[in-house]
């Protein structure tokens, strides 16, 4: 079933110590897709994580599973009511249970035969008899996923729950869940702040800042039409640049760029915000330019790090050696930089 929320609107406190968490999130996460919530913290999103799970109560707006309202002001049933299961970062596996018991502790009795099958499925057969804490940080939210799941929730939230993960298995471990999710098409809400963890798991995103849904999108959407710098930043290599307008020049602290390396027109206004790649930057050698503060080798490439004179600092990503000793003026191609105009 599909999830929808219009018009989400909460607040924290009263009076002088009011703060507004959400206003006015609309969107919907589709059934049977991975939807990420993905934000710095602050933005909003474990608030609505919370709203759909029933630990905070809907104040404005409404929530609907399907063709059915699952909250709103006037019907806030509490978790255990709500046909949802929760993932949380630390897994919260009980820890004077077994694994087999924590994953069979939500499911009817009659289907509690199923919990081997579980077991298989995340990857944890023959460790039924153990305690937590007898497994590893990756072990206990795969049996936390399995508890979730075991149920069969028609939603899954799941907050951060990849953050206390060792970060050589992090990778494996949002694979094999992202696998296990889709094959049993369960719609899921996942929070995060990581753009690697939101770009590796989600069908589709949607990027909070401030209370407020910047863009919802799938990755590709969210890639090749940004509706912010912000929003184009998640991606890999991608940095942001202020800049004015200077003729047909582009000025920034790291030189004046031409127009013609601009992906499209240049946005109304006289101060913008340039997303750029580093791997779509030249490295010009120029006496008069910019001090090599690092070079990294990347397989047959190399990451430069340029720094001005006032501190200021830009990568590059090249084929081409470079010299620390060195001075290099950093030149974007043609049509590689995306313009915004500042706030």
């Amino acid at each position: 079933m599909s999830l929808e929320f219009r018009h989400i609107a909460h607040v924290y406190g009263q009076g002088a110590n009011r703060l507004r968490a959400l206003a006015d999130i609309s969107f919907t996460a589709p059934a049977g897709e991975i939807t990420c919530l993905l934000g710095s913290s602050g933005c909003g999103k474990s608030t609505l994580l919370n709203l759909t799970a029933g630990l905070l109560e809907v104040q404005d707006g409404c929530i609907t599973l399907g063709s059915e309202v699952l909250a709103d002001p006037s019907h806030n049933p509490p978790p255990e009511k709500r046909p949802i299961g929760l993932v949380f970062q630390d897994g919260a596996l009980f820890p004077h249970m077994t694994i087999a018991q924590n994953i069979a502790f939500g499911m009817p009795p009659s289907e509690r035969g199923a919990v081997t099958e579980w077991l298989d499925q995340v990857g944890l057969s023959g460790l039924e008899a153990r305690y937590p804490h007898e497994l590893s940080g990756g072990q206990q939210q795969r049996a936390a996923l399995a508890r979730a799941m075991a149920p069969d929730p028609k939603v899954l939230l799941m907050d951060e729950p990849f953050a206390s993960v060792d970060i050589v298995l992090r990778r494996r471990l949002r694979r094999d869940c992202r696998i296990l999710l889709r094959e049993r098409g369960t719609t899921t809400i996942l929070v995060t702040h990581d753009p690697a963890e939101a770009l590796d798991v989600a069908d589709r995103i949607a990027v909070m800042e401030a209370g407020r849904i910047v863009q919802f999108g799938t990755p590709a959407q969210l890639h090749d039409a940004p509706a912010t710098a912000s929003v184009g930043a998640i991606f890999g290599g991608a940095q942001v640049i202020s800049a004015e307008r200077a003729g047909d020049a582009l000025q920034t602290v790291f030189g004046a760029w031409p127009l013609t390396c601009l992906a499209g027109d240049l946005p109304p206004g006289s101060r913008f915000d340039l997303l750029l790649f580093a791997d779509h930057i030249d490295c010009v050698a120029d006496d008069q330019g910019l001090a090599v503060r690092d070079v990294q080798t990347l397989g047959e490439g190399y990451r430069v790090l340029l720094k001005t004179g006032a501190g200021d600092e830009l990568t590059v990503e090249t084929v081409l050696p470079v010299s620390p000793d060195q001075r290099y003026k950093p030149v974007p191609q043609p049509g590689s930089i995306r313009a915004f105009a500042s706030a």
